[in-house]
């Protein structure tokens, strides 16, 4: 969730305003850059616990030293903050998935080294399963972000607060029709994501109870605001799609040089441009907008995929960073899922994700659903066929076989795992380090 990028950390400046046509412009060529694909890369959330009690809250100053210590190593990636205290790792964009994750695996040895080194762990899951939202970050984008969401209900703060995922991130895919185009990799993201949110579900406890979902994280994700969380609809193609949704939603905030942002009620970026008021938007304000949207899948240049829950074990990230990665980027592989996912587009009806019956069927019951099990079986089958065609490493594949072999196959996802491992006195219950184990 993370809106930590250079533009967002001090007054827009005086640059001249932005017109329609100028925004319209930048959102169809920055959002969707073409070509064949090539690079990967992850964006891995992390909750922080105590290591041997992971249900008591770890106090502010003992997360602020770890956050000091944190910082100080050498990593690869970008390290940033969520509002709740999460910690986010963004690697690099990779030339390989094996480029990608071994980069991100040296960089989490070094992460898990050093909080360990201070009683703490890093903890995969989709919502943290007994803490109430605590906000520790105290910024004028999060005390924005705070007064717009709560407009909506309690899920905002949630979400800032008690959330983490697995985001991967792949090219948009090239200009011209195919199974590695763009338009196709858009639609495959949409039917696809469901199939991800499903198999990947691991939020299924809130505040130490169990809930409906499969993905909790979702659910929160889904209700947020009317807006925000919402795909663009599917009647246009992707850039017209994308630039008229991101112009027609509501602005979360607009930034002020000193005092706190100012929150609009419903201020379309659209009517911001046409009135000017309070101030005349800029290409920050535009950039900062899209950062405030939270669609399952952003594009950005290349694809965010959003939707997958923060996942359980030392190297539980890898398994949908890998699949993901050889759905979407291995030609065999993503010809054979598009013909397989094309039918759930009938479940999904005309709702766009994550509000259709697809999606809210995905988070409810993950892979009981039998439709959503049966794709995932096809999927996870065309993704271990690809793996060594990607180049991808025994240790890989095997975890990834792993997971298809212990949730996909037998039609569970890592939340029905959840009552066992977080009973007190079971393998990885509370009181127990079980992020040092493989998933």
């Amino acid at each position: 969730m993370s809106s930590d990028t250079p533009w967002e950390h001090g007054p827009p400046g005086q640059p001249p305003p932005l017109g329609e046509g100028e925004a319209e412009d930048l959102l169809r060529c920055i959002c969707f850059k073409t070509g064949p694909p090539h690079k990967v890369g992850v964006e891995l959330e992390w909750l922080i616990h105590d290591r041997d009690q992971p249900h008591v809250p770890v106090p502010h100053h003992r997360l602020d030293a770890a956050a000091g210590i944190v910082r100080g190593l050498p990593l690869s990636a970008a390290l940033t903050f969520e509002p709740g205290g999460q910690l986010e790792l963004s690697s690099r964009p990779a030339d390989s998935l094996m480029a990608c994750i071994d980069a991100t695996a040296t960089d989490l040895t070094a992460v898990r080294d050093a909080l360990d080194g201070v009683g703490l762990v890093p903890v995969g899951f989709g919502v943290d399963p007994w803490h109430p939202p605590r906000r520790l970050l105290r910024e004028p984008r999060y005390d924005a972000m705070e007064v717009s969401l709560d407009r909506s209900g309690p899920a905002g703060r949630a979400m800032m607060c008690t959330t983490a995922s697995v985001q991967v991130c792949l090219d948009a895919g090239e200009e011209e029709p195919g199974p590695l185009g763009y338009g196709r990799r858009w639609q495959l993201s949409h039917l696809l994501g469901a199939v991800l949110v499903a198999a990947f579900a691991n939020s299924s406890f809130r505040l130490g109870r169990p809930t409906p979902w499969r993905s909790a994280r979702q659910s929160l994700w889904t209700d947020l605001d009317p807006w925000r969380p919402l795909a663009p609809p599917g009647l246009l193609p992707p850039r017209d799609a994308w630039a008229a949704h991101v112009l027609d939603t509501p602005v979360m905030c607009i930034r002020e040089e000193a005092g706190p942002w100012s929150v609009p009620e419903r201020l379309t970026f659209r009517e911001w441009i046409r009135t000017g008021a309070p101030r005349p938007p800029v290409r920050a304000d535009l950039d900062y907008h899209i950062s405030t949207l939270f669609p399952p899948v952003r594009p950005r240049g290349h694809l965010e995929l959003r939707m997958i829950d923060a996942q359980h074990g030392a190297d539980g990230w890898l398994v949908p960073l890998a699949v993901t990665t050889a759905l979407f980027d291995d030609p065999e592989a993503a010809e054979t899922v598009y013909r397989t996912v094309k039918p759930l587009a009938e479940t999904a009806g005309a709702e766009p994700a994550p509000r259709n019956p697809l999606w809210v069927g995905a988070a409810r019951d993950g892979l009981a659903d039998p439709e959503l099990r049966a794709a995932a079986v096809t999927c996870f089958g065309a993704a271990l066929e690809a793996l060594p065609r990607l180049g991808a490493t025994t240790a890989v594949q095997d975890a990834v076989a792993g997971f298809n072999d212990r949730f996909v196959a037998r039609g569970r996802c890592p939340a029905d795992d959840l009552p066992e491992l977080l009973t007190p006195g079971s393998p990885g219950g509370p009181g127990r380090p079980w992020e040092g184990s493989r998933s």
